[in-house]
């Protein structure tokens, strides 16, 4: 069986890489993690979540805690003691057996490893059970470290409702780095590793996000080209996306309705720009304050340097 469900060997073909990337897919997408990622996890501040609510609909969390809050006591389960934040869609989302999507990365390093699976909520804490664990390549991160700031500051909804206020579209227009969820269709009730909830960064200079009233534009530069992302969207077009403001702790949750434009005039307008991730934005929720981490000044990735920069948008 292939390591890829339908939907993102679709997207493989049509990007002409699918035969190669049968061959690499069974060395990369283990059931376990390794060592290294077991050591990595231990070592982050924070992990970045994708669940689904009851409506299918996937969302893009944070959870953070002090380094060694996450710990892997064998290759196939990793325990994290951390609670959603306040206003978190994760405090919905979250429960037994329920399918998550995980990205621990640490910025500085540019590294960064992705794991699926189920959640177990044992003894207050969540332990993930690994259905799929891989690495990923450094591309598109913005070197900043982050720091373990507990904020005893108010935490606030300053907008929630269908569609994006001005504050909002600021901090996109603004943001160099995004996470993304998106879940294949049987993920709730998944008998498949492969058939789960994806959790995903991307990142480019700033204004690399369009913004135009409820419309998202992202260009999708050359990855990994596993098309984890964009091949659940194939499958099943909803999104769940999270930015972060990273010096004040701010966060903003977006769901969306995504698809993919592989060639016109507006594809050409970005340079470096494989396809283009399209997204109309159905529901926003923007907190205030209550994420316990700051990060330091942002070294653009040297990546970025063929891919244009878009000020105006």
């Amino acid at each position: 069986m292939s390591a890829f469900h339908p939907g993102e060997q679709a997207l493989q073909a049509r990007a002409g890489v699918q035969a190669q990337m049968a061959q690499i897919g069974p060395r990369v997408m283990r059931d376990h993690m390794p060592d290294q990622h077991r050591e990595f996890f231990g070592l982050l501040p924070f992990v970045v979540v994708g669940s689904m609510d009851n409506q299918g609909q996937p969302w893009a969390s944070v959870l953070a805690g002090a380094p060694g809050f996450m710990h892997a006591p064998d290759p196939t389960h990793l325990h994290i003691r951390a609670q959603p934040l306040p206003h978190d869609p994760l405090q919905r989302t979250l429960h037994e057996g329920a399918a998550l999507g995980l990205l621990g990365m640490q910025p500085h390093t540019r590294r960064r490893n992705r794991m699926n699976g189920t959640a177990h909520l044992q003894d207050g804490a969540l332990v993930v059970e690994v259905g799929q664990s891989f690495g990923n390549c450094p591309k598109y991160i913005q070197a900043r470290e982050p720091s373990w700031t507990p904020d005893a500051s108010a935490t606030q909804v300053i907008h929630q409702g269908a569609a994006l206020d001005e504050a909002a579209r600021d901090m996109i227009r603004t943001a160099d780095t995004f996470f993304i969820a998106t879940a294949h269709p049987q993920a709730a009730a998944a008998t498949e590793a492969r058939h789960g909830v994806d959790v995903s960064h991307r990142g480019g200079a700033p204004g690399f996000v369009k913004v135009e009233g409820q419309r998202l534009t992202v260009p999708d530069f050359v990855g990994n080209q596993f098309f984890n992302t964009l091949g659940n969207i194939a499958v099943q077009p909803l999104a769940g996306l999270l930015f972060m403001d990273f010096e004040r702790g701010d966060r903003l949750y977006l769901a969306a309705r995504a698809s993919v434009v592989w060639d016109g005039a507006e594809l050409a307008s970005f340079a470096g720009a494989q396809r283009l991730l399209r997204m109309e934005v159905t529901q926003v929720v923007h907190v205030q304050g209550g994420l316990p981490l700051r990060w330091g000044p942002a070294e653009r990735s040297p990546h970025l340097a063929g891919t244009g920069y878009w000020p105006s948008r």
